[in-house]
């Protein structure tokens, strides 16, 4: 009973500043002063070593993909390992996850300590954005849906060679 009172009370004082935080006057807030709305195509980058950053940036910018990633994270293997199991990640046989993308948070994991090189860091990020692209776990539909984003990283990289 006490720490019913008590969780009551707080509430009730939380609710008074609260209310107390509030204006009637409409013009105490500005136009310019609110943040616009985020771009369909903005997304946060984190873990990321400065080059690491701007490699997948470059990668997913040739890639104009149909399905932009609201986050891509590049985590330590252990906590890769440990988000995986959070999120009930299955493995299909036969594949070894490098990276992983949560559909619902629109999120893509990248374990730092696994991805081997630049070409296929670009390759995979490629099947990740699939997923998205799809809004599928299936691994076929994002291999399918991937098929155009790896052909303009490829095509990309034949332009940077002439």
């Amino acid at each position: 009973m006490r720490l019913r009172s008590w969780t009551t009370l707080s509430l009730m004082t939380i609710a008074q500043v609260a209310w107390g935080q509030t204006s009637t006057n409409p013009k105490l807030v500005k136009t310019e002063a609110t943040s616009p709305e985020p771009s369909v195509n903005s997304y946060t980058v984190l873990g990321a070593t400065s080059e690491q950053e701007t490699l997948v940036r470059d990668q997913i910018r040739i890639m104009q993909p149909d399905v932009y990633p609201l986050r891509v994270l590049f985590v330590s293997h252990w906590k890769y390992v440990e988000t995986a199991r959070t999120f009930r990640l299955h493995v299909p046989a036969g594949y070894i996850s490098a990276m992983f993308t949560h559909l619902p948070s629109r999120s893509v994991f990248i374990d730092s300590d696994r991805y081997v090189s630049d070409d296929s860091l670009g390759y995979w990020v490629a099947h990740e954005l699939g997923h998205l692209a799809a809004n599928s776990a299936s691994e076929n539909a994002a291999d399918k849906a991937a098929r155009e984003y790896r052909k303009r990283l490829k095509d990309a990289r034949k332009r940077a060679v002439h």
